[in-house]
């Protein structure tokens, strides 16, 4: 295994044993696997976090089997820096090792001023590819998402700049994110149609946000469409980080996602979770990153993290025992 405390100045060196542990799922009926802990850059790789523990993180990530890099044109702070940030990193540690990650990227949310900046125009979308692929140094991604459905265009417009950009060799799979069942499956058809079939689908999706259960994961399921699942762990509410209060500095007080109101509803519940994952043995969050991916429908799970240790902490998640029926329904009774 990788020293992973070797220093950052010297010439990385992959562990060779970096795919004995990690479990990889097929994404729906495709011929590709993920990882079931994919790494997500929402959050602590902007701009100002220091590059010294961005590397440190995805070099022990790759170290513990994680291959895909999940990205999006706006992901920062400001939009745009986590992509120039994960070039850093390819060209720094893991450019020789390009043909063993898979690194995905959106488009859909705002990102320069003007009417072509922003929702899921072809204008917007195909400009918005180079920009991330200028910003990655990259020739292709291997995912291209359409971030979120545009209610002003026609889906047949927004998936034909899928279809485009995988026929122009920019981007070997086409995904959609944070699309509902009945625009999830307008979308698999179109594309379908043109040859182009959706690979993944990416929504939110954890203990406290239930929504896909029923009508999305089956139209996944019944399609042959992956599910990459967001925000697993509830913005940090399913961690121990708010069992006791609201710390200072922590998201819910700077953040627009998460209110003091919504951790102090949900509070009794995340207490009663936190119960639960002590029997079983795991924290909270590692409780919490199980339950998300026990459906094999669910490919992967999106994680964050904020350092090496909390990273090594998440990983161990795939280690707990499988949950039981009385369980799951105990899980149910707590979030009742």
């Amino acid at each position: 295994m990788a020293d992973p405390t070797a220093s950052l100045g010297d010439a990385y060196q992959a562990a060779p044993d970096r795919y004995a542990t990690m479990q990889y799922r097929r994404t729906g009926k495709s011929g590709l696997l993920l990882p079931a802990l994919s790494l997500g850059f929402w959050h602590n790789f902007g701009a100002e976090v220091p590059l010294d523990r961005q590397r440190a993180i995805v070099r022990r990530a790759f170290d513990l089997g994680i291959t895909h890099l999940d990205l999006a044109n706006n992901y920062g702070p400001p939009p745009g820096s986590a992509e120039e940030n994960v070039a850093r990193i390819l060209e720094l540690d893991l450019r020789l090792h390009r043909d063993e990650i898979i690194i995905s990227t959106k488009a859909g949310y705002g990102m320069w001023p003007g009417p072509y900046g922003d929702f899921g125009s072809r204008k917007y979308m195909l400009a918005s590819l180079d920009q991330s692929l200028k910003r990655l140094g990259l020739d292709y991604v291997d995912i291209f998402y359409s971030h979120r459905p545009d209610p002003a265009t026609p889906i047949e417009e927004t998936m034909g700049a899928l279809d485009t950009a995988v026929r122009q060799g920019k981007a070997l799979y086409a995904g959609i994110s944070n699309y509902g069942p009945v625009e999830a499956k307008h979308a698999i058809d179109v594309l379908r149609g043109l040859g182009t079939p959706v690979l993944i689908h990416q929504p939110s999706y954890s203990m406290l946000n239930r929504w896909i259960e029923g009508r999305l994961l089956d139209v996944l399921g019944t399609e042959g469409v992956g599910c990459i699942v967001f925000s697993p762990l509830a913005q940090g509410q399913l961690t121990d980080r708010y069992l006791n209060g609201i710390p200072a500095g922590s998201r819910v007080t700077h953040s627009g996602f998460l209110t003091e109101d919504t951790v102090a509803q949900n509070l009794p519940r995340i207490r009663a979770l936190n119960e639960i994952a002590a029997r079983r043995g795991q924290t909270l969050a590692q409780m919490a990153l199980a339950w998300a991916i026990r459906d094999q429908r669910v490919t992967s799970a999106v994680i964050g993290a904020s350092s090496v240790q909390q990273l090594e902490d998440n990983v161990k998640a795939l280690g707990g025992a499988a949950f039981g029926p009385d369980e799951l329904a105990e899980i149910d009774a707590a979030l009742a």
